[in-house]
């Protein structure tokens, strides 16, 4: 047995990290839609009274051949990080189908269908493969009044919030899920939820659960939807020691160039960036071919700023087979030697002088 196979989940990866860039998966929705599901593979025999028909997250329980094929097809095409279908897999997001009893049942799932996939892969070469528990951010805001006539008024509260990924990290924990991926990051605030709910489930799993922190850009200044930039994000959430920090979604890899650069020089974790392959078009559909995408990242790992790619909306297994191709023997990001100084964040970062 190898080394790297020896070692926990953190360490293995880090060490991974050092001799090549690595990948995570691509897209999840689109491949689902692909198929072509109707009612009945979502709804199964689970005896809903709500229309299931697009609650990806539920065929984990229904049709969990379509997440194992979707999963072992990312593995095929050479990712080292799987995340697991279970993107809007709380108590909130599942209550429009009427499904947030089975919450638990969904992240266990997904994670061990996710855990057994990366396994068989890794005993036929040897390669340790790594899961990603999928923490997605909910459609509910902690930072922002969804009642313009009342700014005051937040629809959930932070200990709520915080409940509601408390009961999903730990599933994920207990199906096999190697790192908590806390993605598609909007409101700051919701985001240190979810970092507080997984320092939580460490404690009830009784194991550590590395971090994967993934923020989104709402334009192109780099702000998220509660007003902070990429730099005063980092250093909102670096105290939670995150293993990867980066950017997922928002936009294609050409608009998130800068926002890559900004990110590669200060943060001391690894960088790990999945954009939407493109910009959608008229009917919001993502025409971005594989090829394309790959020879923009590849940008990026020539200039020796990301440790992890991957794709976001409309990325495919083509997707990611093609940036394995593109990035084949390039070297892996060093992680900077910070100097150290207080920093803080408001929506603008801020560093006291020494």
């Amino acid at each position: 047995m190898s080394a790297n196979l020896k070692m926990g989940a953190r360490e293995a990866l880090q060490a991974a990290a050092k001799e090549r860039i690595l990948l995570t998966d691509g897209g999840w929705g689109t491949q689902i839609q692909l198929r072509k599901l109707v009612e009945a593979d979502y709804a199964g025999n689970l005896g809903l009274t709500h229309d299931q028909k697009g609650n990806n997250d539920i065929l984990a329980l229904t049709r969990p051949d379509v997440v194992t094929a979707i999963g072992e097809a990312y593995l095929e095409a050479g990712s080292d990080i799987v995340s697991t279908n279970t993107f809007s897999a709380n108590t909130i997001s599942q209550a429009d189908y009427g499904a947030e009893h089975l919450v638990a049942d969904i992240n266990h799932q997904s994670a061990r269908l996710g855990r057994e996939a990366a396994d068989r892969y890794q005993e036929r070469d040897g390669r340790r493969r790594f899961i990603a528990g999928a923490v997605g951010p909910t459609n509910k805001t902690l930072s922002l009044s969804p009642d313009v006539n009342n700014p005051g008024y937040r629809e959930i509260d932070f200990d709520e919030l915080k409940k509601v990924y408390l009961d999903q990290v730990v599933a994920l924990a207990e199906g096999g899920a190697d790192f908590i991926l806390i993605e598609t990051i909007f409101d700051t605030l919701n985001a240190k939820a979810g970092i507080a709910a997984t320092l939580e489930a460490e404690a009830k799993v009784g194991r550590e659960l590395p971090l994967m922190i993934s923020m989104t850009l709402t334009d192109l200044s780099g702000r998220n939807l509660s007003g902070h930039t990429v730099e005063a994000f980092w250093y909102a959430v670096r105290h939670a020691k995150p293993l990867t920090i980066g950017l997922n979604c928002s936009f294609g890899a050409s608009q998130l160039r800068p926002h890559v650069r900004v990110l590669s020089d200060i943060a001391d974790a690894l960088v790990m960036v999945y954009p939407n392959a493109g910009l959608p078009n008229e009917l919001g559909e993502y025409d971005e071919m594989p090829d394309t995408t790959a020879g923009l990242v590849r940008e990026w790992a020539e200039h020796g700023q990301v440790n992890i790619l991957g794709g976001c909306c409309g990325s495919t297994p083509a997707h990611i087979a093609a940036m394995a191709k593109a990035i084949a023997g390039l070297p892996a990001r060093q992680i900077p030697q910070v100097p150290v100084r207080t920093r803080l964040a408001g929506l603008e970062p801020f560093t006291m002088a020494a």
